[in-house]
């Protein structure tokens, strides 16, 4: 245990508990959109950063990198179908979806919007949604809270199930905090944090490689990208998770309009670019800096050992707290968008019957941070808990199985139904699940048998259910000249 490095990552933590804290104290009266939405007042920087940090966790510093690491650049495709398909999330849905939200009764979640957006009074969808935000989000948040502990366990000594539980009370103060506005800007600041750090780290290990490094990897087909078509069509089956990744979109609809919207666009569509790129190459430098070491293959610590190789204590003490950041500002963001679909979709609709108070939904969303957190912690201190790249591509292909088809038809296909979205919803989820149960061995990732299944349902159940009605008609057409203008 290096004592810099230790007073780095306190230094950091509490610099991130001081943000959640302020907007505590200023927001102390904060409504519900507030609290889950930011009130729509984000701008161009922080929604874009935020989109990016809140989607980019500790798997794009520990785990693509140790992927690439081992396997070689057959995994390139990951960051491929990634950088496609946040490009296009942020180009195609991004103003749409923010739009079509106000228009909806000015929603402020997912499943809320997806049942405003047909004007109808069932909770049937909401309640779906929310059982598999409650699910995915629990293992997502697992895959986080797990990174957290690995890195404070390396680099403090700490045992690794304690390194969890600390993570955690950071996090979850922060975010019971101060809400949507506290994650969004601890966001922005990780985000930074991560950006400068994997543009130092490998290009400093780059600088230090002996000539003819390349040539002491010997695993078969390392530099082919193109040696196995089953990694090319995972990788870009990736990229299909952002149209329906609750807690990346949300981001979409909090801009305060739609001028900062294309700005906000412009600038989280370059960082990610940049962070993928970078991630490979961390990838492939830290294969010929450090050669091939199973102890940081399985415990994905390819950045980990070149940072400390190469820089001081104390500077390396700051580049490790981006891991730290990636692995909290998704955490962050997962626990929020979890609490929202359960307070704000079944809490106060179903068990309340709208008969609850603005401070008793901010209560009862605080309580599911906590509970989600808890079972979160369950599953990552398990020996049998999968790797953390496992762990995210499971909870990633759930959410764009289930909810990318159901987003994309809602916002570009005026015949689309509210039976079709809730069984699309369904179906893209159960297929998704089977896969993974029963055809993992094919080397397929489950989001793509999941995606097309959940797609075509929902499109034959629409074709078979009667038209929208023409006020849903009306609304998809008013929705559509805001998101034009």
């Amino acid at each position: 245990m290096d004592i810099q490095e230790v007073s780095v990552f306190i230094i950091y933590l509490v610099f991130m508990l001081g943000i959640g804290v302020w907007f505590f104290f200023r927001d102390k009266t904060q409504t519900e959109r507030g609290y889950f939405l930011g009130d729509r007042k984000m701008g161009a920087w922080v929604a874009a950063l935020s989109a990016g940090a809140s989607d980019m966790s500790a798997w794009v510093l520990m785990g693509l990198p140790t992927s690439i690491y081992a396997l070689g650049l057959g995994q390139i495709w990951i960051a491929v179908g990634l950088a496609l398909g946040y490009s296009l999330s942020w180009i195609y849905e991004a103003s749409r979806l923010r739009s079509f939200s106000i228009v909806a009764d000015d929603s402020i979640t997912i499943p809320q919007y997806l049942t405003n957006r047909f004007k109808s009074d069932s909770k049937t969808l909401q309640l779906i949604s929310a059982a598999v935000f409650l699910v995915a989000y629990t293992i997502y948040a697992a895959s986080s809270i797990k990174a957290c502990g690995t890195l404070f366990n390396t680099v403090t000594g700490i045992d690794t199930t304690i390194a969890m539980y600390l993570a955690a009370v950071i996090v979850i103060s922060y975010t019971f905090l101060g809400g949507f506005s506290a994650v969004s800007w601890t966001d922005f600041f990780q985000g930074m944090l991560v950006l400068a750090a994997m543009l130092i780290v490998p290009i400093a290990a780059a600088t230090m490689l002996e000539p003819g490094a390349s040539a002491s990897i010997d695993t078969p087909n390392y530099w082919n990208p193109v040696a196995n078509w089953k990694d090319i069509v995972s990788g870009f089956g990736w990229g299909l998770g952002y149209f329906g990744m609750p807690h990346i979109i949300i981001r979409f609809m909090s801009i305060n309009s739609q001028k900062e919207l294309k700005k906000s666009a412009k600038i989280g569509i370059s960082w990610t670019l940049i962070i993928l790129t970078f991630a490979v190459f961390v990838g492939v430098v830290g294969r010929m800096f450090i050669g091939f070491d199973e102890t940081v293959n399985n415990n994905s610590l390819v950045f980990v050992v070149m940072t400390r190789r190469i820089f001081p204590a104390l500077i390396s003490g700051v580049l490790l707290s981006a891991v730290l950041a990636a692995a909290m500002s998704t955490a962050d963001s997962q626990l929020l968008a979890a609490a929202s679909a359960f307070a704000s979709d079944v809490y106060r609709p179903v068990i309340r019957r709208n008969n609850v108070g603005n401070s008793e939904m901010m209560w009862a969303s605080r309580a599911v941070v906590l509970v989600i957190s808890c079972v979160a912690l369950y599953i990552a201190s398990r020996p049998d808990a999968g790797s953390i790249m496992s762990l995210v591509s499971n909870a990633w292909g759930v959410f764009g199985a289930a909810f990318g088809p159901a987003i994309l038809l809602s916002l570009f296909w005026k015949r689309f139904t509210f039976s079709g979205a809730a069984m699309g919803i369904f179906a893209g989820a159960a297929v998704d699940m089977a896969w993974l149960s029963c055809m993992a061995d094919s080397g397929i990732y489950e989001i793509i048998p999941g995606f097309v299944a959940g797609l075509v349902v929902a499109v034959v159940v629409s074709l078979l259910s009667p038209k929208p009605s023409k006020e849903v008609e009306e609304l998809f057409d008013k929705a559509v000249a805001m998101a034009n203008e």
